[in-house]
């Protein structure tokens, strides 16, 4: 078993040679299902008392830093270009990655209902859309204006979907 560093995934050996798009989807798979996620979710802080504006304003500032330190992980982004390219090609891939969004989708909405954010389901995608848009054009651009520029759109699009 391969084990990636930074999660803690484990993950079975293969996904070589021309199916290293199958290799690459099993990595987005397992990093979804891994315990780093899986405790951003479950250790998220209650609702708080405050008014939900304020918190989620804050709290969608802090979100938004961590998720732009994700976002610039070029490792990340590269993966997440590679399966959408090979979900292109191939139907079975395709299928598997409409079942991976969802998933990931629904491990997003505590963690921004926790925060007082919005979680129907426009929000919750909006918001996932914003990421994956700053993830790539921080890959393509690669310098400190792309990160700076991410952290901000990360902030206001928190803040466009907290609850009032």
């Amino acid at each position: 078993m391969n084990r990636v560093r930074t999660t803690g995934v484990e993950l079975p050996p293969g996904g070589g040679g021309r199916r290293t798009h199958l290799g690459l989807l099993a990595l987005a798979a397992a990093l979804a299902a891994s315990p780093a996620c899986r405790r951003t979710a479950e250790t998220a802080p209650a609702a708080p008392p405050e008014p939900a504006r304020a918190v989620a304003e804050r709290f969608g500032a802090s979100l938004a830093e961590g998720i732009a330190a994700g976002a610039a992980d070029k490792r990340r982004s590269r993966v997440m270009i590679g399966l959408v390219a090979a979900a292109d090609r191939d139907p079975a891939i395709k299928r598997r990655m409409r079942r991976f969004v969802a998933q990931l989708r629904r491990r997003m909405t505590p963690v921004l209902a926790a925060g007082g954010l919005a979680t129907d389901p426009e929000s919750v995608a909006f918001f996932h859309s914003v990421i994956v848009g700053c993830a790539v054009l921080q890959l393509a651009r690669d310098n400190a204006e792309a990160r700076r520029e991410a952290r901000a759109v990360l902030r206001k699009a928190s803040s466009c979907i907290a609850r009032s």
